[in-house]
């Protein structure tokens, strides 16, 4: 909302940032409660953020329709999900 006062560039950084502040949060929370294990804490983070950089950028340029900004949102946990994946396989 305090990006609304820049224009709408302002709101689009806006969200971006308060966006991946909450999956910061959140990351952090799921590691306290021992849902993710420490060792993929960093892996599921940069995992989960590119999935809501890829879901905000297809939101914004699809929002004649109700559909595909609600399905964008499923891409922030299927990217935290690959990126825990990908931490687990063997190098």
């Amino acid at each position: 909302m305090l990006g609304n006062a820049f224009g709408k560039t302002g709101l689009f950084i806006g969200a971006i940032v308060g966006g991946i502040s909450e999956i910061l949060v959140v990351m952090i929370l799921a590691r306290r409660f021992k849902l993710i294990e420490a060792s993929n804490h960093v892996s599921t983070l940069i995992g989960a953020t590119l999935g809501y950089l890829i879901a905000a950028v297809t939101a914004v340029n699809n929002l004649h329709t109700p559909v595909i900004p609600i399905l964008c949102t499923s891409l922030v946990g299927v990217g935290a999900v690959v990126g825990s994946v990908m931490k687990k396989q063997p190098a």
